[in-house]
């Protein structure tokens, strides 16, 4: 059953005692009396997480000074292993973010023993004892800056999100996030952390996906700059786009991802020179800038990487250019598998929706899953279906009806693209 993460209220306090029991049962001694617990769950700061309004787990914190400190964090135990203690735990953090908090902190009893959920939070023990803490990355000027420019930290869980893609998974956690996070270790094998890369090819495959879930999965601010926003600005695009740069330059760790980016880094030439021009040579001038900071990464994606300016992928402004293509058997079933509901799951043949989906993009997946499954309600509502979930034939259906958006001449493409591009 799916669950939901809303505020503490007051009539979860039985829920939350439930809890407090089952914990006590289980032989576990918690660190804070109940009566502080609910004493914060009404002054400070509470989630949880209830299934038809049932509370099946509880998050609740208090801020000290600069830090928070998590004084209640339970899922029932029959609900465990289903994502809810990640769940109640980012969205504890993304209230106290608001906050300035700077570090996030729990005291955990020693029969403790399943701390998994918090390690794949972000969290880490600390001088021998069963503590854990994580830094909060904004500060007040951080943040101030942050929302000058548009950009947010993002949920820490989207890395895991992406279905399928393991091969692209893996290429940029071995060359962009284990240097990034790690850039001592980096430093003692000679390895230099990378400061911009490119991705690239077609159009829906998830090239601003996987921007957003380096940023997630460094826990690095994630700033997105649009081209045709900046275009309104008194100074033009070019003295926009140098603005935004020398603000980026101010915050400690940061992705900066540009989308589209052929529109402002196409070939020059021509006579007279095309409006962009400026805009191509400006942006040549601050890449090797905001490479001489650390803690930053640049990502830009294109969909039409032969309509970039040659000069614009040389070495030395970008590390690497890595293609970011189609979904391969693998990838399509995990994709499929996100979207089939779990009640339906038996009565989907996924080997014929994978087979059938060659050549689709992410998005062409997810576009056929959401077609079926909302056929399925209506011959359900309207049609007196007594089908309790979708089937093998609705979604049959629904990719029928959908158009591939990547042809077979832009995938031939792609793979050509690669081999005189492409550098890993």
């Amino acid at each position: 059953m799916t669950f939901r993460i809303r505020e503490f209220h007051s009539g979860d306090v039985d829920g939350l005692l439930s809890l407090w029991e089952e914990a006590k049962q289980s032989g576990q001694e918690q660190v804070y009396s109940v009566a502080e617990v609910l004493a914060s769950c009404e002054k400070d700061h509470a989630v949880v997480a209830v299934i038809d309004n049932r509370v099946v787990g509880a998050a609740v914190a208090r801020a000290a000074h600069e830090q928070g400190w998590i004084v209640f964090f339970r899922t029932a135990e029959a609900q465990r292993r289903q994502g809810i203690g990640s769940a109640l735990l980012i969205a504890l953090e993304s209230r106290l973010t608001l906050l300035g908090l700077t570090k996030l902190s729990i005291l955990v009893p020693d029969q403790l023993h399943d701390t998994g959920v918090l390690h794949r939070a972000g969290f880490y023990e600390k001088n021998q004892l069963t503590y854990f803490e994580r830094k909060l990355p904004l500060g007040e000027k951080e943040r101030e800056i942050l929302s000058q420019l548009g950009g947010r930290l993002l949920p820490s869980d989207l890395w895991t999100g992406i279905a399928g893609m393991q091969r692209e998974k893996q290429l940029l956690e071995r060359r962009l996030v284990l240097p990034l996070k790690d850039p001592d270790m980096a430093q003692k094998y000679g390895v230099e952390p990378p400061r911009a890369i490119v991705l690239f090819g077609p159009p829906g495959t998830g090239k601003t996906t996987f921007a957003k879930a380096v940023a997630s999965r460094l826990a690095w601010p994630f700033v997105e700059v649009h081209p045709a926003r900046l275009a309104g600005d008194a100074q033009g695009l070019a003295g926009a786009l140098r603005d935004t740069f020398e603000q980026i330059a101010e915050l400690d760790n940061v992705v900066v991802f540009i989308d589209e980016v052929e529109e402002i880094a196409s070939h020059r030439a021509g006579e007279p020179p095309a409006a962009t021009q400026g805009v191509t040579n400006e942006l040549l001038k601050l890449i090797p800038m905001f490479r001489e900071g650390r803690g930053r990464l640049l990502i830009v994606a294109t969909n039409f990487i032969r309509a970039l300016d040659a000069a614009f992928l040389r070495h030395g402004r970008f590390d690497y250019v890595i293609p970011i293509g189609l979904p391969d058997d693998d990838a399509r079933r995990a994709i499929w598998g996100r979207y089939i509901p779990q009640a339906g799951s038996e009565l989907v043949d996924l080997d014929r929706l994978v087979q059938r989906t060659a050549g689709f993009s992410p998005a062409d997946i997810e576009y056929a899953a959401r077609k079926g499954s909302q056929r399925a309600l209506e011959a359900a509502v309207y049609q007196e279906n007594q089908q309790a979930a979708p089937s093998t034939n609705d979604y049959d259906w629904a990719i029928g009806e959908t158009r591939m958006t990547v042809s077979k001449d832009v995938a031939n493409e792609f793979l050509v693209d690669i081999d005189e591009v492409a550098r890993l």
